[in-house]
């Protein structure tokens, strides 16, 4: 197709199907045809629900010749073999993230992208969010000089409390570094550059969870992954970072800053699209708060950004090449952990250009 809305098909009816749907059905550029699920009950309730044409197997929507992007909502092990399968319809594809659990199948999904003339994008999207994209135009504009040091804390008890099927989020591909990693390694990412070394130390606080809301509440289940992460990232450009994941503690914080050689920023939260920045300068002994300047949209931004870079033929900004580096990171941050032994990070990125300021997700462009 090569004018008017870009279809869209959802695949993985579960909790955070809800924000996304709510999103893409409101933004003109896009249309949601179908919702899939394994369960296809769920599927066709998500479908109803938000007034989606459809619902079925999987199978079905990726025959849909309507649906241009496949929305990958599945759990971190299914997300490479859905992306095949939707790249092999011939449908370009929006995954959650991680884009995949082991570097071989990043670059299995990537390549055959690139063989069949197709896109694969990745969450997070946050850093496409109003608050973020501000800390861009911050930082391009010189007013923290060259960045040169940033710290990065997430610190909770864990989502086992509120999820009602927290299980995958202890499993491989969960855990506090590849769940609530990505938000903060990619926005780093776009502020320092690529990560060329990483050092890392953590371990598992509990080995057994237990489901605290729903209806299986009180249902116990296995931890598998390091529940604790601390790393120190050094970036291929200069700067460092440290970085602290958490799922043990009591104390809930959340911090991600940026020191240049002018001043230093404390940005909004990176699983937000919203939030104030604070701007410290040396010479000043108070703070300025910037405001979001920009788009109210949450998540489902990539997918319209995709959906519009595709439509003008010009590289989406939540690439897969992006979300392929912070999946290359994380990956090395697990192997310096387990081996206790700084690894390097081969993989590079291309920072992509902030969104213009003016950029409408509610406008009609398509």
């Amino acid at each position: 197709m090569t004018g008017g809305p870009v279809g869209v098909g959802l695949i993985g009816a579960g909790t955070i199907s809800d924000t996304y749907l709510t999103n893409l059905t409101s933004f003109p550029d896009v249309t949601v045809r179908m919702v899939s699920d394994l369960d296809v009950e769920r599927a066709a309730t998500q479908a109803a629900k938000y007034g989606v044409p459809s619902a079925g197997t999987v199978a079905e929507l990726l025959s849909d010749p309507g649906i241009e992007i496949v929305v990958n909502l599945t759990i971190p092990a299914a997300h490479v073999d859905i992306g095949i399968a939707a790249l092999d319809s011939g449908k370009h594809v929006w995954t959650e993230k991680p884009l995949a659990l082991d570097r071989p199948s990043a670059r299995k999904l990537l390549d055959r992208a690139r063989e069949k003339g197709l896109r694969v994008a990745s969450a997070p999207d946050t850093v496409l969010g109003a608050g973020l994209q501000t800390v861009r135009r911050v930082v391009d504009a010189g007013r923290i000089g060259v960045p040169q040091s940033a710290l990065a804390l997430f610190q909770s008890s864990g989502p086992e409390r509120w999820h009602p099927a927290p299980e995958f989020l202890f499993q491989s591909g969960g855990g506090p570094l590849l769940d609530i990693g990505p938000y903060y390694l990619t926005q780093l990412a776009t502020v320092m550059g690529s990560v060329a070394r990483v050092t890392a130390a953590g371990g598992r606080g509990r080995d057994t969870r237990m489901i605290g809301s729903g209806p299986r509440a009180g249902v116990e289940f296995a931890v598998t992954v390091p529940t604790t992460v601390n790393a120190l990232l050094e970036f291929a450009e200069g700067g460092s970072a440290q970085v602290l994941f958490s799922f043990d503690s009591a104390l809930r914080r959340t911090t991600l800053e940026v020191t240049g050689t002018l001043g230093s920023l404390v940005l909004p939260d990176p699983n937000r699209f919203d939030g104030f920045t604070q701007l410290y300068l040396t010479d000043l002994e108070q703070p300025i708060e910037l405001p979001p300047e920009g788009h109210q949209a949450t998540r489902g931004t990539g997918v319209l950004e995709l959906a519009r870079a595709i439509r003008s033929e010009v590289p989406e900004r939540a690439s897969g090449d992006i979300a392929y580096h912070v999946l290359d990171v994380m990956l090395a941050i697990e192997e310096s952990l387990a081996s206790r032994h700084t690894v390097g990070v081969e993989s590079r990125l291309r920072v992509p250009s902030p969104l213009p300021a003016d950029w409408d997700p509610y406008a009609r462009t398509l």
